[in-house]
């Protein structure tokens, strides 16, 4: 293998490894805003789990975060107001990425 290989294949390897850190990370963000959400909602125990696995499944609809804004904020209803959704998706991003760093 040539020094160009070799760059390339750690090149091809932190990109697979940060691709895979960033999933983890939205995944473990959108966990906790579920959990959030279902306290909100007076949810508690395996509905609240239940409730966030939800949450997490949304993620999966389209793109970007708006299809997990969408679900939180037609199932909080007036429990929580756009403003405060936003906050908390921004807030649990920074909390799950730091919750990973500690962990590797």
């Amino acid at each position: 293998m040539t020094t160009f290989d070799d760059r390339e294949s750690a090149f091809e390897n932190k990109f697979a490894h940060d691709e895979e850190m960033r999933f983890r990370a939205q995944a473990r963000a959108n966990k906790l805003l579920g959990l959030w959400a279902a306290e909100l909602l007076g949810k508690t125990g395996d509905a609240a789990i239940a409730y966030a696995a939800e949450v997490v499944k949304a993620d999966f609809e389209e793109a970007g975060s708006e299809d997990v804004f969408r679900k939180l904020s037609n199932d909080l209803g007036d429990k929580a107001d756009a403003a405060t959704i936003r906050s908390m998706m921004a807030r649990l991003a920074a909390e799950a990425k730091a919750q990973l760093m500690r962990e590797v």
